[in-house]
């Protein structure tokens, strides 16, 4: 299988030090939050990896209806992803994550056909499966 796009970013520091992609375009400080310890005031991992999960989920949407009737465009989705760090059970840590979904457009059950086909296309979805807790809630406007 051909790799249809890779990026790389590089960490350094940890949650307190700087993440910069190779191209230049982030290039952001990480700060552990507050509530955890930390002195807070710029982002962390996990927002990360919900501005991506969210993005993704999003286009995920649009691309599975991209061949049917009811079409739904950029403006007709918005996705909301909330992601905890919580503790495995095993002196670690595991994330877990809610997908809040809202699309215009469509009546709710149509809605949450989409969103459940979307969330078997989504690479983050693909990528968590299995190991990381989604719950997915969905909405009309």
């Amino acid at each position: 299988m051909s790799t249809l796009y890779s990026t790389t970013v590089a960490a350094i520091g940890g949650r307190n030090g700087t993440v910069k992609s190779g191209d230049g375009l982030l290039d952001l400080r990480l700060a552990m939050p507050g509530s955890l310890g930390g002195k807070g005031g710029a982002t962390n991992p996990e927002q990360l990896f919900a501005a991506g999960y969210a993005a993704c989920f999003g286009n995920a949407v649009i691309h599975v209806t991209r061949n049917r009737e009811y079409k739904i465009e950029d403006e007709d989705v918005e996705v909301a992803a909330t992601v905890g760090l919580v503790p495995n059970g095993s002196g670690g840590f595991a994330l877990a994550v809610a997908l809040d979904v809202t699309l215009a457009g469509v009546d709710q059950a149509t809605a949450e056909a989409i969103v459940a086909e979307a969330h078997q296309v989504c690479p983050y979805s693909n990528a968590t499966r299995g190991n990381v807790d989604v719950a997915l809630s969905v909405k009309t406007r």
